[in-house]
């Protein structure tokens, strides 16, 4: 009888150790008890099972009765218990009270308000290029809540990224980076869509593409990479806020044509000759830089999207962080230009 006892309490005391629901725990009890009382029953009472069991049919089926009216019992007060909680309802606006608080610094700033907020939260962003200017720009739509973020890189996560590449870690190298990204986006923020395309932009998709969300943020490391956005956005009236650097000196600005803005190409009609412009490898870049530009290119998303301020549109900001110099020039659409010169929707600015 006691290897009995002793079975349904080991049964028990595992079964909460390794926390396993309490309604199974009662199915293995009921099993074990079960074949007690089937062994009581069907065989003989010489038989040697039933007599190192111990006790009758009788005893036995009384006493696991009572186990059955208390595990009865037990699960009635559960039930009673979550009908008496009271009813989940969903949200009587569209955050959720986490979110309200979360984004509450965002809220209080009378340029962005509630309505600034939830414009954030529908908004769809493409960032081309999760490199150094899209790491940073990355985590902060993903910090300020911007709804879906769709972030396109064939690139996968190499050890000498991490010098400035801060959405990706030392054991992420190896990884593709849209999706080292997404993990690093969805850890800082879970109620946000990322949406990562490991694959190179090319003519081919680049209009499909850039036609599901209302604003692209072009973090390239490549002119012909840069030149392709401009035209395809252009081409659709997305606006686009793009961003290059190299060495100590950056620059950013919004290429907005459909809005009396001037394109990328309106500025920079041709790319320089080859050995001009070196790439951040062969000429070097220091590693806070892709930070302090990829913030302000999140910084005019935010505003883009919630309508605060005034955005970069027909200026062009430098940064010199050697120096700690900023400038700003004023940049005008070309009447000749290839992309969006002549286009007769473009409205002033």
């Amino acid at each position: 009888m006691i290897w009995v006892f002793l079975s349904l309490g080991l049964i028990w005391g595992i079964g909460w150790w390794l926390e396993v629901p309490q309604g199974r725990r009662w199915v293995l009890m009921g099993i074990l008890m079960a074949a007690v009382l089937l062994a009581h029953a069907v065989l003989p009472p010489g038989h040697a099972l039933p007599a190192a069991l111990g006790g009758s049919f009788a005893g036995w089926a009384s006493f696991f009765g009572a186990l059955a009216l208390v595990a009865a019992y037990s699960r009635g007060l559960v039930a009673l218990k979550a009908r008496a909680k009271a009813p989940e309802t969903a949200p009587d606006g569209p955050f959720t009270d986490t979110e309200l608080d979360r984004y509450a610094r965002h809220i209080v700033l009378r340029e962005i308000g509630g309505p600034g907020q939830k414009a954030l939260k529908e908004a769809r962003v493409l960032v081309v290029g999760a490199g150094g200017l899209g790491a940073p720009v990355l985590l902060y739509l993903a910090a300020a809540g911007v709804g879906t973020i769709g972030v396109i890189d064939d690139d996968v996560v190499d050890n000498s990224n991490l010098q400035r590449q801060v959405i990706h870690r030392d054991a992420d190298i190896g990884m593709p980076k849209v999706f080292s990204a997404r993990a690093a986006m969805l850890a800082q923020n879970p109620n946000v869509t990322v949406r990562p395309y490991h694959r190179r932009l090319d003519d081919e998709i680049a209009a499909d593409l850039f036609a599901d969300y209302d604003l692209v943020l072009d973090g390239t490391d490549n002119l012909a990479t840069r030149y392709l956005v401009n035209r395809a956005a252009a081409k659709l009236g997305k606006p686009v806020i793009g961003a290059a650097l190299t060495q100590w000196e950056g620059q950013v600005s919004i290429w907005d044509p459909a809005n009396g803005a001037p394109c990328y190409q309106c500025v920079f009609p041709e790319a320089p000759a080859p050995g001009l412009a070196p790439s951040c490898a062969e000429a070097g870049v220091i590693g806070p830089l892709p930070g302090v530009m990829g913030a302000i290119m999140a910084v005019e998303a935010v505003k883009e999207i919630s309508g605060a301020g005034q955005g970069l549109r027909g200026r062009l900001m430098l940064y010199d962080a050697l120096y700690a110099d900023t400038r700003i020039i004023k940049v005008s659409p070309r009447a000749d230009c290839p992309v969006c010169g002549g286009d007769e929707e473009r409205t002033a600015p």
